[in-house]
């Protein structure tokens, strides 16, 4: 059962992960997209967007750091074990707040306009029933035992196993004595990463980084006004 769901599962899940966005890709480019809903409703989307987004990002950061950054690295330039909780704790407590009442108020808006509901596609349903499971599951991982039970090194079993498993090194039996919080959320992720490539996920593979660096878009009117040059 070890070898099943910590070795198996994450290892189809990645391969349905990088599959799945070659063949979406390759079949439905202009599906390629987050197919925004502006237009229809931008009161809630104004304030939940940016709560969602950034708080996201901050906890893809944590996870980043927690997983693939060996304890041992970060004990070698000073931080010791609890300070690493308390930072870990505390940023990972904020941003999972920031990431609960930005998807409340983006599932608020797009269960509540009518107009915003009609376009919401099953796939959309499927993603936000997931992505509400794996945030859920680790804000209880996260305040429910590091912040007001008795606290759990997951960089000792969890971040170990995570980095065997993309060195292709697994080691299952370091996730069988987990707290089973844990390992709900591990499960809840890669389930998450397996419908990834078949939702409006596939977005963040698009993101305008070259607008950092274009030139600016030079505006001119198609007449000049009176008294201009022509």
């Amino acid at each position: 059962m070890n070898v099943a769901l910590w070795v198996v599962v994450p290892y189809i899940a990645l391969t349905i992960f990088v599959v799945g966005h070659v063949w979406r890709w390759r079949v439905d480019q202009f599906g390629w997209t987050t197919r925004t809903t502006q237009v229809l409703e931008s009161r809630l989307l104004r304030l939940g967007s940016p709560l969602f987004h950034l708080g996201a990002f901050a906890a893809i950061g944590g996870h980043v750091l927690g997983l693939l950054v060996p304890k041992s690295w970060t004990e070698a330039v000073g931080v010791d074990e609890h300070l690493y909780h308390l930072v870990s704790v505390s940023a990972g407590t904020v941003a999972g707040i920031m990431v609960v009442a930005g998807l409340t108020l983006l599932l608020a808006r797009r269960f509540t306009s009518p107009r915003v509901r009609r376009t919401t596609t099953r796939a959309d349903k499927v993603l936000f029933t997931v992505l509400a499971a794996v945030i859920l599951l680790g804000m209880s991982a996260t305040v429910g035992r590091n912040l007001l039970g008795g606290g759990y090194d997951y960089r000792a079993t969890i971040a170990v196993w995570f980095r065997g498993i993309l060195t292709l090194h697994p080691a299952p039996d370091l996730m069988a004595g987990v707290p089973l919080i844990f390992q709900l959320h591990a499960m809840s992720a890669w389930l998450l990463a397996a419908i990834w490539p078949f939702t409006r996920l596939v977005h963040v593979w698009s993101a305008p980084v070259a607008y950092l660096w274009r030139p600016y878009v030079v505006y001119r009117r198609r007449t000049p006004l009176k008294g201009e040059a022509r």
